[in-house]
């Protein structure tokens, strides 16, 4: 359990506070810190098309059956090699038939190894085409179980979020995939039970639901800006856990996502959209004062954490001040966590010095 007393405003006694998960998300540990870096090429992959392949008969659970595989030269990891059109099919008869020999397997830098350097547009696509073709093996995959998802996206203005789910739902099939980003709420729904308007949002058998921010506002945004009460603060705190055990529960699958950005890359990101037209819709005045909110923020985060945390819903730290590196982990730690049948699982390692857990975050927290 983090040893946290909570702050003296909200009045929470640990005895509330469900004790945090050590979950190794990360699979190559280093201890090179992440820097800000400048963001200034345009956002080339957005308009690649997919379309959905097949890879062969690799055998049960992607291990290849009685195949024999290259291995990669050591610092490379091995993939397969994702042209703009997919996996190469070929037409034979009117039918389309799988053509495993045409899957070319090429050797790419593992960027999980080495400094923390900004990922090139040629190295980001090669590494981001295959989880891109990944994600729509799980998206069938979880249509053909009938499992429910849902993904909650949190963190800081500007960190990230936004984007990362652009790239999660890039090619997936939108009948079985959708985004919830919810206008602040109406008069009806001040009169709600807080969680009522979360619940309409939920999946269905076969569905996965992405929260662009979620009921984790009342937590963070809320509380700092004086949006609810103490009172109100103190009962979500106490309730969200147990909501989320409901969810777990009823058979619902949570993860929980909080992106993680320094003060200085924030500020870039918002005077670089003060000057875009296209992205000033982006800022807004809450958005304005987060740097002046910034400590208020942080000890949000950390009660939020602290109470929220479960052995069922472990919050998933990302640190985003290199997005490209952010996206590319967060795709990999959700395909981790579904037992659906993997080629290339050596591909879906995380990095450790993107991914962390609770812990790991505040004990290094900026």
């Amino acid at each position: 359990m983090l040893e946290k007393n909570p702050p003296e405003e909200i009045e929470l006694s640990q005895d509330d506070a469900p004790p945090p998960v050590e979950e190794g998300p990360g699979s190559i540990p280093s201890n090179v810190d992440a820097q800000p870096l400048d963001d200034t090429e345009l956002e080339e992959e957005e308009n690649l098309s997919l379309e959905n392949g097949e890879n062969g008969e690799n055998g049960e659970n992607g291990n290849g059956g009685e195949e024999t595989r290259q291995k990669p030269a050591k610092g490379t990891i091995l993939i397969p090699k994702i042209s703009a059109r997919g996996v190469t099919v070929e037409r034979l008869k009117g039918k389309r038939q799988r053509a495993a020999s045409r899957i070319e397997l090429i050797e790419v830098k593992d960027d999980r190894l080495g400094k923390l350097e900004k990922l090139g547009r040629n190295h980001y696509l090669q590494l981001i085409m295959p989880l891109h073709v990944e994600l729509l093996k799980l998206q069938n995959y979880v249509k053909e179980t009938q499992q429910r998802v849902v993904v909650l996206f949190e963190g800081r203005d500007a960190a990230g979020k936004g984007g990362t789910i652009k790239r999660f739902i890039e090619h997936m099939n939108p009948r079985g995939c959708r985004v919830v980003a919810l206008n602040k709420p109406t008069d009806e729904e001040r009169g709600q039970w807080y969680f009522q308007r979360y619940v309409k949002h939920l999946p269905t058998a076969g569905e996965i639901v992405l929260f662009d921010r979620s009921w984790y506002n009342r937590a963070m945004v809320e509380r700092v800006m004086g949006f609810c009460k103490d009172d109100e603060v103190r009962e979500f705190l106490r309730s969200a856990p147990e909501f989320e055990r409901m969810l777990n529960r009823s058979g619902i699958t949570l993860l929980k996502y909080y992106f993680s950005v320094s003060k200085k890359e924030q500020l870039r990101r918002f005077e670089k959209r003060l000057n875009d037209p296209l992205k000033q819709w982006k800022l807004s005045p809450v958005d304005l004062e987060s740097q002046d909110k910034w400590n208020a923020y942080k000890r949000a985060k950390e009660d939020m954490f602290f109470y929220t945390s479960t052995a069922d819903s472990p919050w998933v730290i990302i640190k985003s001040d290199e997005k490209k590196r952010a996206r590319i982990n967060a795709i990999r730690h959700f395909l981790g966590r579904f037992n659906y049948p993997k080629d290339f699982p050596d591909m879906l390692g995380c990095d450790s010095r993107i991914v962390k857990t609770v812990n790991e975050e505040l004990a290094v927290d900026a």
